[in-house]
């Protein structure tokens, strides 16, 4: 089967096709056949490596030292049920699934293997297989860090998201929405209608204001980029506020109840996917390079096959 492999730490043009054995699944695992899967900000950072100090040692520990332990990328997938283990019962083939993989990736190829009981489920039945890759990375990770908040246990929170067209932003925006948040977004001023347009009430564009001089207060600031430390941050917070980031040391645990939760939003209307460009398998240096300049507004996706 084609792969898209990591050979070594470096620039996009370090991911390179080649035809690689196609996984066998075990008696509790499902083959999926790939129809979908994106590029997202976890890639390119362990592709290139891009973190420094401490947290550059935690991943060469987590991933490998000279080059990916795990040379095909990609945490997200969606596809066909191909073939099922002798154990598997909650899946058949034919069902169309959806799923992450978190350290383990493997989506970035024509087929995956993974545990039936791990972090897949059937995916939103009135979604195609590229806009169900693309709700999985931001969704899953927004809904982590603003559960992580509280944001269900709040009454119409003020809400201010930092990064919010960014896969996880764009995410972070439409879920606070569904909790009756008022959301103010930052982002650049090329992406103030695409904040408008998810549910934001305010748009502050970082490119012609600063957003730590707004004189608001907020009860949850969900950094979504990175870019905003908490010390910055810290008198925007209303008595009680919440600060929350994808920074750090912080990692955003996958569950499967975050996957339905998704797939149910979506199913109602409640959600959208936010596909900036769609690439090819064959396309994986240049998804790689867009999604490096920092510019990428929501996802994107990568085909792998019908």
């Amino acid at each position: 089967m084609k792969a898209a492999v990591c050979t070594a730490y470096g620039p996009p043009e370090v991911v390179v096709i080649k035809d690689i054995s196609k996984p066998v699944p075990g008696g509790g695992d499902i083959l999926v056949k790939v129809a979908a899967s994106a590029v997202n900000s976890g890639d390119v950072r362990v592709r290139g490596l891009a973190v420094t100090g401490f947290l550059r040692i935690i991943m060469h520990l987590a991933v490998g030292f000279t080059r990916p332990r795990k040379p095909v990328l990609g945490v997200v997938f969606a596809g066909t049920v191909e073939e099922t283990g002798a154990k598997v019962t909650e899946f058949k083939p034919g069902d169309h699934v959806y799923g992450l993989t978190g350290f383990r990736f493997g989506g970035h190829a024509e087929y995956i293997s993974v545990p039936a009981k791990s972090i897949v489920v059937k995916k939103p039945v009135n979604a195609s297989f590229a806009e169900s890759a693309a709700i999985l990375f931001g969704g899953q990770t927004a809904h982590f860090f603003l559960h992580k908040a509280g944001i269900e246990q709040m009454k119409s929170p003020s809400v201010l998201i930092i990064g919010a067209t960014g896969s996880v932003g764009s995410a972070a925006v439409q879920i606070a929405r569904y909790y009756n948040a008022r959301v103010t977004a930052v982002c650049s001023s090329a992406g103030a209608a695409l904040a408008h347009n998810l549910g934001a009430e305010k748009v502050i564009p970082y490119d012609k204001e600063d957003f730590t001089k707004s004189g608001e207060r907020f009860d949850i600031i969900f950094d979504a980029v990175d870019k905003a430390p908490e010390k910055l941050c810290s008198r925007l917070l209303s008595s009680g506020g919440i600060y929350t980031t994808v920074g750090g040391m912080n990692y955003a645990k996958e569950s499967r109840e975050q996957l339905l939760f998704l797939k149910k939003l979506f199913e109602e209307g409640s959600y959208q996917a936010v596909i900036d460009k769609v690439f090819s398998l064959e396309d994986i240096v240049s998804a790689h390079r867009y999604v490096d300049t920092g510019r990428k507004k929501g996802n994107a996706v990568l085909l792998i096959s019908n």
